[in-house]
Order: C-alpha cells, then sequence, then structure tokens
C-alpha cells in the first residue's frame, strides 16, 4: 500500500512537487493540476511521479451530479465527464465523487438519497459519464458516505453489478460509513466486509479517524487517525491484500502537524501488525 496527503509547500513545477511529497514520506499524492492543464504538464508530471514511485491516487471531482437545480446537475455531471478524463490522462488510479444528493446542500442528508428511485439515477448517471469518456487507464469510483448511495459494502457490491461498466470502480472511505454506535464498536467487521465485497474493485482509500461522544443522543466526530476508535489494524491489514500500489490518502486535517501525527500513527500500526514500511 502506498501512504499519501496533501502537501503544504508551494510546488509550481513538477520538481518541486515530487520533493514535498518526498519530504513527508509520502509515496501517493493527489492530482495536482486542474482539468486545463495541456498536454505537456500533464506528461511532465506523470513522468515525474513514475520516477519518484509516488502512485498519483486520485482527482477529486467534488460536485453535484444529482441535485434536483438542473442547470447545476449538468454543470457537475461535465466536470465529472473532465475530471474522469483528466486522471485517464495523467494515469491517476481513480476519478472520485460522491453519487450526489437530491437536496439542497450537494453531500447532505435527504429523506429521497436512499430510495430506489435515487439508486437508479445514480446508475444512469455514472454510467453517462463512463460512456461519454470511456477511460482507458483511470475509473470512475463514488465515495462511501453515510446518506447517500453507497453507504454499505452491499449497495456497492449492488452499484457496482447495476451499472455494468469495467471503468466503474470502488473508492473506499469506511469512517463515512460509521454513522451508527453498532458501526462505530464493530467497525472490525465493518471493514472486512467491505474489503471481502469490494476488494478486486478497490481503487484508492482515505484515512481519517471518528469518535463516538457520550452526549445524547448519538454524537460521531470525525478526528485525527488514532484518536478515535476506527480498527486500524484490521484496516491495514485487510489494505494490505490488495495490489502493493493501493493508496491510502489522508485528508480533512487542518495543520501539517495533524498530517504528520497522524501517519505516525498508521506507520505504527502497520509495523505492529507486521506490514513493513509505509
Amino acid at each position: 500500500m502506498r501512504l499519501g496527503g496533501p502537501i503544504f509547500e508551494p510546488a509550481g513545477d513538477p520538481a518541486a512537487w515530487v520533493a514535498a511529497h518526498r519530504a513527508e514520506g509520502y509515496t501517493a499524492a493527489f492530482c495536482p493540476l486542474g482539468p486545463d492543464a495541456d498536454d505537456a504538464t500533464v506528461a511532465a508530471y506523470e513522468r515525474a511521479a513514475k520516477d519518484a514511485g509516488i502512485v498519483i491516487a486520485e482527482v477529486g471531482a467534488w460536485s453535484n451530479p444529482m441535485s434536483p437545480d438542473d442547470a447545476t446537475r449538468k454543470a457537475a455531471i461535465e466536470n465529472c465527464k473532465r475530471q474522469l478524463n483528466l486522471a485517464d490522462r495523467i494515469g491517476a488510479r481513480c476519478c472520485v465523487n460522491i453519487a450526489g444528493s437530491l437536496g439542497a446542500q450537494w453531500d447532505g442528508p435527504h429523506p429521497a438519497n436512499l430510495t430506489r428511485p435515487a439508486f437508479d439515477q445514480i446508475v444512469e448517471t455514472v454510467r453517462g459519464i463512463v460512456d461519454a469518456v470511456h477511460p482507458r487507464r483511470s475509473f470512475y469510483t463514488l465515495e462511501t458516505m453515510p446518506w447517500m448511495y453507497p453507504d454499505s459494502p452491499e449497495s456497492y457490491a449492488d452499484l457496482i453489478k447495476a451499472i455494468d461498466r469495467k471503468a466503474f470502480a470502488v473508492h473506499l472511505d469506511p469512517v463515512n460509513l460509521v454513522c451508527s454506535p453498532q458501526r462505530y464498536f464493530g467497525s472490525a467487521a465493518l471493514l472486512r466486509a467491505c474489503f471481502k465485497k469490494l476488494g478486486p474493485h478497490i481503487r484508492s482509500c482515505h484515512a481519517k479517524d471518528i469518535i463516538l461522544r457520550s452526549n445524547l443522543t448519538t454524537h460521531l466526530d470525525e478526528v485525527v487517525p488514532g484518536e478515535g476508535g476506527l480498527d486500524y489494524g484490521v484496516y491495514l491489514t485487510e489494505l494490505s491484500k490488495l495490489a502493493p500500489d493501493t493508496p491510502l490518502m489522508m485528508e480533512h486535517m487542518a495543520k501539517p502537524e495533524e498530517y504528520r501525527r497522524a501517519a505516525a500513527h498508521i506507520r505504527k500500526v502497520a509495523a505492529e501488525q507486521g506490514l513493513g514500511a509505509l
């Protein structure tokens, strides 16, 4: 597996970009370019990453292709197509977005999000994105979420079957699936189920953590890896069984010191599990 995260140092060219990742000990990276980058620039970053042994993990397409607003939805779908094309051009492991919400908040809950019509709309939307781009090297993926599909390993497997496209794969963020005390205290079983059902399709993963607070009714907060309840021993052990270049990307922390603390915890757990250096 490959550990990565965002960089905070200015990196205006491929050499500086590589140096910033090496300084943190990262062997995986978020895509540094936007969809308007010219072919020469894309090729330069792809070559620099390959020469440095860095995997470009993912291109974000963060938008709402399920929006009830026509203009917003259409713009989001076009954004997904452009970002998937960029992922294919630069050789990223995947392009990732959430499925989207039928509510006003692009990543928020809505009563209709977990319904059969929403599932069918996701299938149609993803097929349209993938069929328009025809990626040869990369994949379109949906990040697992607590209040929209895919909200479980089972619903993700159902989407894979229904979408029926080789270029559709899995982006795993297990913390987003921990939406109840049952899943919080059962994170080991949840993780094993994810890898059992989805393992061959997983292209990139996110690293964060979650903590269950004691105030009523149920309060779950995202925290730095190592400061919550996610079973990282199981997570890393299962992840190590996949292709050796599968990325684990840290996210959602505010300061470099938090990323370094998180990386230290992840590397410590990997060593304790006998998984080698990260």
